[in-house]
C-alpha cells in the first residue's frame, strides 16, 4: 500500500506544481486571479464497518481554488483602458454569442465602432441618452458613432451674464454736463450662433443707458461688419434694475428677464440664406435672450459669461469612460455627449466561475446566477479609466512555494524508493 501512498503524494505534487508554474506564467497577464491546489488526506475503510482504521492510504488534491483578491492597478494613460477598483467583472457577449465574464479592461473599437476585449467579445451595458440617462432596462452590446459626425444643433438661446456701470450717465445727463452721450460700442458684447446647417453667424449686443432715474438700458442687436448706426441695429427690449442693482423680471411671475428674438432678424452668414439664392438672407430660427443674471453695480462694465447652446457638426475625437461607467464621446466641435454605460456583473459565489481561457470565465450552478449593478453603486467597484488591473499573482510567494512542492515531490518519490528496498530485502531472503 505505500507504493500507492506514495503516488498519489507525487501526483498531488505534480498537479501543484502545475498550479503554480500557472501563477507564475500568468503574472504579468491584466486581470489574472491567481490559483492554489488544496488537498485532503484519503483514509482507508473497513468493508461492513461504519468507521474508518484511521489508516492513511495517501493524499487527493479536493480543489483548485481560486483567488479574487484585488490586484494592484497600473495607470496606463491609454483612455480606452479601464480598471474595476473594487468587486464585479465585465460582462462579454462572446463570439459565439455565449455570454462571459472578466477583469481584462483592455478594451478596443473594432470596425463597426463596437466595444470588444482583445478576444473579440462585445463588452455589455446600457443605452444611455446624450445626458446619461438610462433608456432601456436590457443590457446590449456597446457602440460607439465612430462612423457618423456629430449632426449641427441650431442656436435657440442666448445667456449671458455680465455688468452694466452703474454710474453712466444717459443722453440727457451726458447733454446737461456738456459731453457726448456713450457710443453703443462701449457697453457691447459678441458671439456666434449656429443654424441648422451648424454655419455660425457672428451677432453683437450693445447697451445704452436711456434713463438714470429708471435706471433703464436699451438692447440693441447686429452682426459683425454692418457699421454702427441708429437705422442699422433694432432695439431688441429694454432692462430696468432695481435699487439693489438687480434685474427686474420682465412680467411676473418671471423670476428673469429674457427677449425673444424672432426668426428673421438676425442676418446669417450661410449663403444658402441669401435672399439672391430665394431666402430672406436672415437666421429662420427664433433665439431667446436670457439676461436674468445681468446686474448694474457701480463698477466698471465686464462680461462674466456669454453663451449659446449651439453647435456645428464635428468628428468624433476621443472616448472616455467614468467612474460610473458613463461613455463620454469627445468631437472636434468641442461637444461631448454620453454614449452609453458600461455595467457590471457580480456573484454570490465567485469561486465557483469556471475559467475558459482569454482572461474570461463563465457562470456555473455553484456560482449562482449573475446581479447586475452600476460601477460605484453598492458592492460594484469604481472604474478608474486610464489604467488595468494587474495580475494579482505574488511572484516571491510563488516562487517559495515552488520550492516547498518541488521538496514534496522528492520526499515521497523517496517513499516509494524506500518501499522498493524493503520490497527487495524480502524478495532476497534465504
Amino acid at each position: 500500500m505505500s507504493f500507492e501512498t506514495g503516488l498519489s503524494g507525487l501526483n498531488a505534487s505534480s498537479r501543484n506544481l502545475d498550479v503554480i508554474g500557472n501563477n507564475i506564467a500568468n503574472a504579468n497577464t491584466t486581470g489574472m486571479k491567481s490559483s492554489r491546489a488544496e488537498f485532503s488526506n484519503l483514509v482507508a475503510s473497513s468493508l461492513g464497518v461504519g468507521s474508518t482504521s484511521g489508516a492513511g492510504i495517501g493524499v487527493n488534491v479536493a480543489a483548485v481554488s481560486q483567488q479574487f483578491n484585488q490586484g494592484n492597478i497600473s495607470t496606463t494613460g491609454n483612455t480606452m483602458d479601464v480598471a474595476i477598483n473594487g468587486g464585479g467583472f465585465f460582462q462579454l457577449t462572446q463570439p459565439d454569442g455565449s455570454l462571459a465574464y472578466t477583469r481584462d479592461g483592455a478594451l478596443k473599437l473594432d470596425k463597426d465602432g463596437y466595444l470588444v476585449t482583445n478576444s473579440g467579445a462585445n463588452v455589455m451595458g446600457f443605452p444611455t441618452d446624450n445626458v446619461g440617462t438610462v433608456t432601456s432596462a436590457s443590457i446590449q452590446k456597446l457602440q460607439l458613432p465612430t462612423n457618423a459626425p456629430i449632426n449641427a444643433n441650431a442656436t435657440t438661446k442666448i445667456t449671458a451674464e455680465f455688468n452694466l456701470d452703474a454710474r453712466a450717465l444717459d443722453a440727457t445727463q451726458s447733454a446737461a454736463a456738456g459731453k457726448t452721450a456713450a457710443p453703443r460700442s462701449t457697453y457691447g458684447t459678441s458671439l456666434d450662433v449656429y443654424d441648422s446647417q451648424g454655419v455660425a453667424s457672428p451677432v453683437k449686443l450693445y447697451f445704452q443707458k436711456t434713463d438714470n432715474v429708471a435706471s433703464s438700458w436699451d438692447i440693441y442687436g447686429g452682426i459683425d461688419g454692418v457699421p454702427l448706426a441708429t437705422d442699422v441695429y433694432p432695439k431688441l427690449g429694454t432692462m430696468t434694475f432695481d435699487a439693489a442693482g438687480k434685474i427686474v423680471p420682465s412680467a411676473p411671475p418671471a423670476t428673469g428677464f429674457s427677449i425673444d428674438l424672432a426668426a428673421g432678424t438676425i442676418p446669417s452668414s450661410n449663403p444658402n440664406d441669401a435672399v439672391s439664392a430665394g431666402g430672406t438672407g436672415y437666421l429662420t430660427q427664433a433665439i431667446t435672450l436670457d439676461l436674468s443674471n445681468v446686474t448694474q453695480y457701480g463698477t466698471a462694465y465686464s462680461v462674466s459669461s456669454l453663451t449659446q447652446d449651439g453647435y456645428t457638426a464635428g468628428e468624433l475625437t476621443s472616448v472616455s469612460i467614468g467612474e460610473t461607467g458613463l461613455i463620454t464621446s469627445k468631437y472636434s466641435n468641442g461637444q461631448s455627449q454620453y454614449t452609453g454605460q458600461i455595467t457590471l456583473a457580480d456573484f454570490r459565489n465567485v469561486q465557483g466561475l469556471e475559467p475558459i481561457g482569454g482572461n474570461a470565465w463563465t457562470a456555473t450552478y455553484a456560482s449562482g446566477m449573475p446581479v447586475q449593478g452600476a460601477p460605484g453603486s453598492g458592492k460594484f467597484g469604481a472604474l478608474q479609466s486610464g489604467a488595468l488591473e494587474d495580475s494579482n499573482v505574488d511572484l516571491t510567494s510563488e516562487l517559495v512555494n515552488m520550492m516547498t512542492a518541488q521538496r514534496a515531490y522528492q520526499a515521497n518519490a523517496q517513499t516509494i524508493k524506500t518501499q522498493d528496498q524493503v520490497m527487495s530485502t524480502l524478495v532476497n531472503l534465504r
